[in-house]
Formats: structure tokens, C-alpha cells, sequence
């Protein structure tokens, strides 16, 4: 199964829709033969599901499923590379994406707006780069028409927009710097700061550490590789040639100047957003009576060290011995278990480090230090050297500088969600089940059996929580079938992406199966997901854990300090609280606090809160544990938001106990 730690957004992939850090378990082609019997389960499995509904009358087609769009396959006519860079070999490669976006949004009745806004933003691109300004003015503002949340739909598309505006003058970008700030300023100047704020900064943040080998970087090394092993271009990866190229020869010759303009506006409007949170926390550290509780941390490992008195344990293990003494299956389980890369058991709770990764952890972290702080418009010194550091980055210099940061966010991921999860809870029995992500851009191939060591250990897992007598889980991490395509076709696997997406089909099907029916019997306790970081409808992209439905199940959407929606969150019905998920600080592995951003440091708030009122009061079932946490929300004017107030759900418990 395909997994993508829902961790600090931005932090690695930058341009892309989350962290590229995967736990691949999917399929290998040479497993075939000896997985035959299994293959044939999978497609019962897929024959039994319920048929897709009938159409309605209609001219176009519906599409409710992300999995019902068309997939598009193009014959390579050069390398990602080449084509971003040479016009000659990028022209029939443009007109064939336009054509085929085209095709669709006339024939296809899509009702996802975040799918619509991609295929629109690459005729965008397209446009921009023909010099089709006036089509392009009118996509723009049907995207911002198409957005939901007010400040995307106030900030959407700006740059472009001032872009159209200048080159409309027929002045060649670096002579027309100083016109494009002017119309950049005239649409920046007005903006209501307090709902802009968080965009205005992120983008800043994100343009200080681009440049021309920043995207030939990425290409070179993810969509290269792709290239060479199929010989084909999916639909995906065009468009991602189309908008690197976009983003390299239209928005780049501007760079300096949407920096200067973002930075004029933040400096003359800055003030902090008012933080509702702390009046909403609530400590129960001298409650008395409180009952152990055990939370789960389900993520990419903990440092146990840094929360000695809040630790699960098991007293039938002795620790460090190398010895299953409780023959229960896993060895040295003393606080915990692990699961490698392959979903094969392993030992150590935090992910085990090398000598020369553990060497190169201080400098890594304050890279990553320096990217979160630009992302807040701050100036430090690690920003400062980070930006340094960029601009002198060669495109062959991407990969290793993009893998670092990407084992640092798995490595310090799931302490920094445990430390969240148990912060003001003495009572917090902490339990860590550590999985492990792939942080290589090229993830590992894809294969059938780990899609079955997958689903086994999932099994496992939840029958050792039920066993330890856990109530609640958190699981800040997700998958799609999407992403199962985009590994296989990363690895070269699959002769087309309409083979790609028959494998991937079967496998995230298998996958989806099987970890709702173990979390489903499990309905004692509580499964806290969060809903992920690509701005998308998680029933539309049926992204799991988040999308499953049922009755102990509740999905975490992300906000910030203020309440407001962050640009990142994902959203749907499943999605039915939203806690702060922007720049929450917590401990990482060593113990130093560092703010991270993501729906992952959102999920383990709600966590929290279930923690603490199982500890005043043991006896609430899952279902009365959700009503008490919903019923604590505040609901915001659109209906989009149901804030977390920890405050009022343990008020409520105390009133309903008297």
C-alpha cells in the first residue's frame, strides 16, 4: 500500500501535492507467477463490489470518483528534461495535453472542484505560455470561482494575473520588472490581511528557494527516471512538464519581483493573527481521580525517552533482550512495536538512523528549520542560509538535498505527533506502532506481496491495540489509489497507464478492505485520521484512512491559529472536526520543540482531548466519545469548519457526569 505521512506540509516535495516520502506496498510484475492464487482473490474481490451506477440522462459523463477519470498516455519525444527546456520538442507535447483537457472538460461532468481547478491551471499554463492572455484572464477567474475557502479565493492566481497584465504592454520580462510590481502591488495592497495572511507568507516563503535548477532538479530525478524506464509520458506527468515549464519560463523571470512586493505588503500590515487556542486548551494534570488511558501513536515511530512517565508498558517483556518473552509475535514489545519498509516486524520504536545520517541529523534539521520558518515570513538564520544554500544548488545537487529533509520529516514525524497527542494529560499511556515511510523520490518498486504483508500487519496491529487495551489511535498518514499509479509508473512497471491503473485498482481496493475491517473490529476504540495535506475531497480521491466510513472513525481537517481554513487541508464529509494544524510546536526526536504545519499535527489535538476525557471519566464508549468532541465544536458560518473547543467537550462530560 501506497502511504504518505500527512507531516508539515511543504517540507519536501514544495511543488507537489504532498511529501513524496511513500511506504510502498504494491505490486511487482516478477511476483506474478507465484501470487497467481492470490491474484485470483483480488479479482474476486473487485468482481463483488457493488456495480457503478447507472448513469443519469445527460450529455457528459459523470464522474464521482477520482478513479472515474480517463488517464491520457503520450510517446516520448525527448526527456522530462528536454522538453521542459527545449520549445521545439515541448510544442506537440502542449498540444496534445490542451486537446485532451479540453476533450474532457467537455465531456466528462466532474464534480470535484479541486480536479476542475488543476485541469483548468494547466491550460493556464498553456495559455501563459502561448501568449494567450485573454483565455487565460477568464480561467483564472473561473478557478477562483471555484474556490472555497476565502483566502484562495481572493489570492488564487495573482502573480499570473499581474503577469497578463505586463506582458500585455509587449515589454520583455526583465526590462518590465518594475511594471509587473506595480500591477502586482495594485492586486496584493488591497487584500484583508487577516484572511490572507498565512498565503501571502507561504508564497513568499515558497518563491525565496526557487529557481531554474530547483525545477530541473525535480525533473531530472522523478520524472527522468519515468521517462527512460516506460519510453511514454502519463497524463500526469505531462502536466507536470507543462507547469514546470510554465513556472520556469513565465513566473521565474518575475521572481525577485512578487518577493519584494510580498514582503512590502507583509512588513506594512504584519500583526499576528489572534490565537484561539490556549483560552480552548484545558490541562488536566491536577484532576483528580484520573484513569490510566493508552493512545496509540500509529506513525512513523517515537522517541519514547521523552515521555518516561507517559508510556505504555508491557510488563511480560523484558527490554532489550532480543527474546519474544510473552510469545505474543513481536520481540522486545516493551512500549511498543515496529514494522520496516516491507511490513516486515522490526524492533526499534524511532526509526534507526545510520552513523552518517545520524552525523548529518543537526544540519538537516536546521534546513528544515530554515523552509518552515520561510513558510512564516520569518527571517532567522536558518532561513537565511537555507535561501544561501538554493541559490547555489545544482540540479544534480536536488535528489540528496530533497531525501535529507524527506528522512528528517519521517524521522521526527511521529514524536512530534506523540508529544501533541499526550501534552496536559498526565494519565496518557502512550503506545507507539511504528510504520515506516520511503523518503526516496524514487520510491521502492511496488509489490504484490508487501500488498499482503500490508493488510496482514494492519491486522496485527490492531488486534495487539484491542489486546493492550487501547481507546484511541491516532494515524496522521494516508494513501490512494493515485499514488499506487504514480510509484508504479515512477519504477517503470505497467505498459500503459490504463495497465497502471487496473494494478493500482486491485491493490488500494485490497488495501482499503482490509484496514476498515480491522479497524471495524475494533469499535471499542477510537481511530483519529487526518484528512491530508493536498487541499482535496478525500471521498472524491478516496484517500485512506480518512475517507473510511465508520462509526469509530473521526477524520481531523487542519486550521489555523485564528480558526480559518489553512490552504493545505483536505476536506469532505468524513472530515468532521478541524483542530490547529499551523505551526503547532511539539518535540522531536532529542527533545528540542520545533513548530510544524499539517493536518498531521491537527489529528493528534483531537486525540488529546479523547485522551483527557477517558481519563476523567474510562467508562464513554467510541460513540459517546464522539458526540462529546462534536458536540464541543463550534460550527463557522459556511458550514465548512467544526472547531475543536477541548474546553466545553470536558464541561460537558462533567455536567452529563453530575
Amino acid at each position: 500500500m501506497v502511504l504518505t505521512n500527512c507531516k508539515t506540509v511543504g517540507t519536501v516535495g514544495i511543488t507537489t501535492r504532498q511529501s513524496p516520502s511513500t511506504n510502498q506496498h504494491c505490486l511487482n510484475t516478477k511476483s506474478f507467477t507465484q501470487l497467481a492464487n492470490f491474484a485470483v482473490l483480488l479479482l474476486a474481490l473487485v468482481a463483488s463490489l457493488p456495480a457503478i451506477a447507472a448513469e443519469p440522462a445527460s450529455d457528459k459523463i459523470q464522474v464521482n470518483n477520482i478513479d472515474q477519470l480517463p488517464r491520457f498516455n503520450y510517446a516520448s519525444t525527448g526527456s522530462g528534461t528536454e522538453l521542459v527546456t527545449d520549445a521545439a520538442k515541448f510544442a506537440p507535447l502542449a498540444a496534445q495535453v490542451r486537446a485532451d483537457i479540453e476533450g474532457v472538460l467537455a465531456k466528462y461532468d466532474i464534480a470535484d472542484k479541486p480536479t476542475l481547478r488543476d485541469y483548468l491551471g494547466t491550460l493556464v499554463a498553456l495559455d501563459m505560455l502561448e501568449g494567450k492572455y485573454d483565455e487565460a484572464e477568464k480561467r483564472i477567474q473561473m478557478i477562483r470561482a471555484l474556490q472555497d475557502k476565502p483566502a484562495d479565493k481572493l489570492t488564487a492566481y495573482l502573480s499570473a494575473e499581474a503577469i497578463v497584465q505586463t506582458l500585455r504592454k509587449g515589454l520583455e520580462p526583465a526590462p518590465s520588472l518594475t511594471v509587473f510590481q506595480s500591477q502586482y502591488t495594485g492586486l496584493i495592497n488591497p487584500l484583508p490581511w487577516d484572511v490572507v495572511q498565512d498565503n501571502i507568507e507561504q508564497t513568499k516563503g515558497s518563491w525565496e528557494i526557487r529557481s531554474k535548477n530547483f525545477y530541473l532538479g525535480l525533473v531530472k530525478e522523478t520524472v527522468d527516471p519515468a521517462i527512460a524506464k516506460t519510453g511514454q509520458l502519463s497524463g500526469d506527468i505531462a502536466r507536470t512538464i507543462v507547469n514546470v515549464r510554465y513556472q520556469s519560463e513565465v513566473i521565474l523571470p518575475f521572481k525577485e519581483g512578487m518577493i519584494t512586493v510580498l514582503d512590502n505588503y507583509i512588513n506594512a500590515n504584519r500583526k499576528e493573527k489572534a490565537d484561539i487556542w490556549a483560552a480552548r486548551d484545558v490541562d488536566i494534570s491536577k484532576e483528580p481521580n484520573l484513569s490510566p488511558v493508552v493512545i496509540a501513536i500509529w506513525d512513523s515511530g517515537v522517541d519514547t525517552a521523552l515521555f518516561p512517565k507517559q508510556l505504555w508498558t508491557n510488563a511480560a517483556e523484558i527490554p532489550d533482550n532480543k527474546i519474544d518473552d510473552d510469545n505474543n509475535g513481536f520481540v522486545d514489545d516493551v512500549h511498543g512495536f515496529a514494522y520496516d519498509l516491507y511490513s516486515k516486524k522490526d524492533i526499534p520504536l524511532l526509526y534507526p538512523l545510520t552513523d552518517a545520517q545520524h552525523s548529518a541529523y543537526p544540519q538537516t534539521k536546521s534546513l528544515m528549520k530554515g523552509w518552515l520558518d520561510l513558510q512564516a515570513a520569518q527571517n532567522t538564520v536558518e532561513g537565511t542560509a537555507l535561501k544561501k544554500r538554493m541559490a547555489s544548488l545544482q540540479a544534480d545537487e536536488m535528489k540528496p538535498l530533497l531525501e535529507d529533509l524527506g528522512l528528517f520529516g519521517n524521522y521526527a514525524h511521529g514524536t512530534h505527533v506523540a508529544g501533541i497527542a499526550s501534552a496536559g494529560n498526565p494519565a496518557a499511556r502512550l503506545l507507539a506502532c511504528r510504520i515506516t515511510f520511503d523518503y526516496k523520490l524514487i520510491p521502492e518498486p511496488p509489490t504484490l506481496i508487501d500488498t499482503v504483508r500490508s493488510v496482514e500487519a494492519a491486522k496485527e496491529t490492531v488486534a495487539y491495540f484491542k489486546k493492550a487495551g487501547v481507546r484511541v489511535v491516532n494515524m496522521s498518514w494516508g494513501g490512494d489509489q493515485k499514488s499506487i499509479e504514480e510509484a508504479l509508473e515512477a519504477n517503470g512497471l505497467g505498459d500503459s497507464p490504463q495497465q497502471r491503473a487496473e494494478m493500482a485498482r486491485l491493490m488500494f481496493t485490497y488495501n482499503a478492505e482490509g484496514l476498515k475491517a480491522a479497524m471495524a473490529m475494533a469499535p471499542e476504540i477510537l481511530f483519529i485520521p487526518a484528512a491530508g495535506n493536498s487541499d482535496s475531497d478525500v471521498g472524491f480521491t478516496s484517500d485512506i484512512p480518512a475517507s473510511i466510513e465508520l462509526p469509530n472513525v473521526l477524520a481531523v481537517g487542519a486550521v489555523d491559529q485564528a480558526g480559518e481554513e489553512t490552504n493545505f487541508t483536505s476536506f469532505g464529509k468524513n472530515v468532521k472536526v478541524h483542530a490547529s494544524g499551523f505551526e503547532v510546536e511539539s518535540t522531536i526526536p532529542g527533545g528540542e520543540r520545533i513548530k510544524f504545519s499539517g493536518t498531521s499535527m491537527a489529528a493528534p489535538q483531537v486525540c488529546n482531548l479523547a485522551g483527557k476525557l477517558l481519563a476523567i471519566d474510562p467508562s464513554l464508549t467510541t460513540e459517546q466519545l464522539i458526540m462529546l468532541i462534536r458536540l464541543g465544536t463550534e460550527t463557522s458560518a459556511d458550514g465548512r469548519r467544526f472547531l475543536l473547543n477541548p474546553k466545553r467537550s470536558v464541561e460537558l462530560l462533567k455536567a452529563l457526569r453530575h
